[in-house]
């Protein structure tokens, strides 16, 4: 076999066994990752770019190696859901920063976090005054978690004593204008219905993009054609 059809198929092959273990080890994987992730995502990287180009080793050794590390990985994750001695060990515990507007600077010193990259974070969360946090800890996954001072936090409407009206989730109903039938049948809301509403707004369901039912029970509807005299998006 020509060497460029192999590596094609090798390709093809590491896609698909990589696809498979993420499909196996959780969505997990993809998200923000921990320090045990990162180790994973980058072995099992590793391991399916090799099997991809490398044509010196045996297509099967690589496949032993994945699915021996996917298993490592998928009863190390079993054992940290089961016990919080193990989640520690692997995921390691949140790191306090600022305590009551205090930073902690032992605690930054020992991750190696700087000032710089401090304020960063905080901006990214619309804080650009450090007086105004009470607790900021890193979590294992590298993130930033914030807790305002009570007088710099927003009014919430249980702050004003109101009952929000949301009652439900948002339930998309034609998309691409093509009706979702699944979302229709799922929540109980008929066709019938639907067409009605699309006949009050003198509408086909072809002439829609987007629809969609609020968590407050209002609909929204956008059009392919939006009667935008300049819009933005025009060339």
């Amino acid at each position: 076999m020509p060497e460029h059809i192999e590596v094609v198929i090798r390709s093809i092959l590491a896609f698909s066994i990589l696809l498979i273990g993420t499909r196996i080890l959780g969505k997990q994987t993809i998200s923000q990752m921990t320090l045990f992730d990162f180790i994973a995502g980058i072995s099992l990287g590793a391991i399916t770019a090799n099997l991809a180009f490398n044509l010196t080793i045996d297509i099967h050794h690589f496949l032993i190696s994945f699915f021996i590390f996917v298993l490592i990985l998928f009863i190390t994750a079993y054992i940290s859901m089961k016990s919080r001695k193990a989640r520690k060990i692997l995921a390691g515990d949140p790191t306090v920063i600022i305590q009551e507007g205090k930073i902690l600077e032992n605690n930054m010193r020992k991750m190696r976090y700087t000032l710089d990259y401090l304020n960063q974070q905080l901006r990214e969360k619309d804080i650009f005054e450090i007086e105004e946090v009470l607790y900021a800890m890193v979590e294992p996954n590298g993130t930033l978690t914030v807790l305002k001072k009570p007088l710099f936090r927003s009014v919430t409407p249980k702050d004003l004593q109101l009952q929000p009206s949301e009652k439900m989730l948002p339930i998309e109903l034609i998309m691409d204008g093509k009706i979702i039938t699944k979302n229709l049948a799922e929540y109980n809301l008929s066709l019938h219905w639907l067409e009605g509403e699309l006949r009050k707004r003198s509408v086909t369901c072809k002439e829609v993009l987007y629809a969609v039912r609020s968590s407050n029970g209002c609909l929204y509807f956008d059009y392919y054609d939006d009667n935008l005299p300049s819009p933005v998006d025009k060339e």
